[in-house]
């Protein structure tokens, strides 16, 4: 399998039009693109019915083995064999990474069992894996300096993926006053040699731009070569966070035991549109998906979007109680439009996008889209009465982000009120977003761990144990940068 850019439009040669091409290694180790497009494989994956009926009788690694191996041929297949086990075990696990759990009427597919407790787990368990066996067949003599913008689950989950991890070093900024009290202390106590975090003073596209623009500037790769680094990501640009997501999907399929012909709806809560686009991909690949929707808060640019086919990120910006989903400009949107509209119209669109702060597709690309997506946004309001009533109905916990897709789930269900199987993504524990759960439940609790010992009083539940560990941990990270000076902190952290 090779892969492409989604801006490469082909260079003209002697004989036609011909794209650059690079290896799944590549990809990885690379993260971004030369031209400051996303990569994306060339040909088109599918599986069949039978293939997809197989995965049934498999372990959760096994599963993520057979879907891989499909995108990243260029890896020898003990190399993936090795990596799904050992990302995938129940050490990292203890409940699956991917559980789907039916509550009443509902089916959640739970992803936050992992390590730090967010859906962020299950890819960054196994790309940092990944890159180092890249790293080892490339024999590069330069090791991987890993960037990453976070807008609160990424960043500890990236941390943790690659906390010594030999031949890396990780770089996380994350916007100051942007992410949840317990999202910052899993990050500025994060334990590591080869690790580092910043603060941000901005919000997380503020930290995404950053990162981009380091990507693209010669003279900090030039800085970090001769420093002996290439630079690389772990952030969803990276199509090496994007692959595992994909087996998620198919996962859940294998575990909601549909009837032969039958299809579901997938209801996702997503801001930097890597979570839904992994969805999407399972779909094209033969997952039995008839429609996803698209949840947001009340940063509702996707929603919008969607729902008029104009993308505009020049809009107020809010700070909500799900702070993942705090963001105006949605990267992997790019791979849906390579997909959607092809590669030309994506440089367009992405041009108009830098230039102006917005664009507009065009009528069969609307059409397209209308045919595979629905899309809704909640309120702070709707986000509250969907915890409050789901945790009073169901005696089931749900975090922020989630609510936001159980709100939109309903919505949905009001203009396709025909009995299809409806699965809603659960990306994290309802104890990263404490005090604000506290809130929808009418429950006084103050900020930080006091909001998690009432939390699980009230609803006698049990935090999960990696954040009951952070209790008296010391902060290792305390700097702030401007949102202007990024590469001033990749520049101390590389000469330190």
């Amino acid at each position: 399998m090779k892969f492409v850019s989604t801006r490469e439009t082909g260079e003209l040669k002697a004989g036609g039009s011909v794209k650059k091409e690079y290896s799944s290694q590549n990809v990885i180790m690379e993260g971004i693109a030369p031209d400051g497009g996303l990569f994306f494989p060339a040909e088109e994956v599918s599986f069949t019915p039978d293939e997809i009926k197989q995965l049934k009788n498999k372990t959760y690694a096994e599963r993520a083995f057979f879907i891989i191996s499909r995108y990243l041929t260029d890896y020898k297949q003990s190399e993936l064999i090795s990596a799904a086990k050992a990302a995938y075990s129940e050490e990292k696990f203890p409940l699956s990474p991917a559980r789907v759990n039916k509550v009443g009427d509902e089916y959640f597919l739970e992803l936050y069992h992992g390590p730090t407790s967010a859906f962020k787990d299950v890819a960054l368990q196994l790309m940092p894996r990944l890159l180092s066996s890249a790293i080892q067949n490339s024999r590069s003599q330069k090791d991987a300096l890993i960037l990453v913008a976070t807008s609160g689950d990424t960043g500890k989950a990236a941390l943790e993926g690659f906390a010594g991890v030999e031949r890396t070093k990780i770089l996380v900024f994350y916007p100051e006053d942007g992410v949840s009290e317990i999202q910052k202390k899993q990050m500025l106590t994060q334990k590591g040699g080869n690790v580092g975090v910043f603060a941000v003073k901005g919000n997380f596209d503020d930290c995404q731009t950053g990162v981009k623009a380091i990507f693209a500037d010669p003279a900090a790769r030039r800085h970090a070569e001769e420093r002996g680094y290439f630079l690389s990501s772990a952030n969803s640009i990276n199509f090496g966070r994007l692959v595992p997501q994909v087996v998620y999907y198919f996962s859940a399929i294998s575990d909601l035991d549909l009837k032969d012909g039958e299809l579901c709806d997938i209801v996702v809560p997503t801001g930097n549109f890597g979570n839904i686009l992994a969805a999407y991909m399972a779909k094209r690949a033969g997952a039995p998906i008839r429609k996803l929707v698209c949840a947001s808060n009340k940063n509702n640019v996707l929603t919008d979007f969607f729902n008029t086919g104009f993308y505009n990120k020049k809009r107020s910006f809010y700070k909500t109680s799900s702070p993942s989903m705090d963001i105006l400009v949605s990267s992997n949107l790019e791979r849906l439009l390579y997909l959607i509209a092809g590669p030309g119209q994506t440089l367009k669109y992405m041009s108009e996008l830098g230039e102006k702060g917005y664009f507009s597709v065009s009528d069969e690309v609307k059409k397209a889209l209308d045919g595979c997506f629905s899309a809704y946004y909640a309120e702070e309001s709707d986000c509250f009465a969907a915890i409050r009533e789901t945790f009073e109905n169901t005696g089931y916990l749900i975090d922020t982000h989630t609510a936001a897709a159980v709100f939109a789930a309903g919505e949905y269900k009001k203009s396709s009120p025909d009995g299809v199987k409806t699965l809603i993504v659960s990306t994290a524990s309802p104890f990263k977003f404490a005090p604000a759960v506290c809130r929808a439940l009418g429950l006084s609790c103050g900020e930080g761990f006091f909001a998690v010992d009432r939390l699980a009083e009230y609803t006698r539940t049990a935090p999960p144990a990696a954040l009951s560990a952070l209790r008296g941990e010391k902060n290792r990270f305390y700097k702030s940068l401007s949102a202007g000076n990024m590469y001033g902190g990749v520049a101390e952290f590389i000469n330190a």
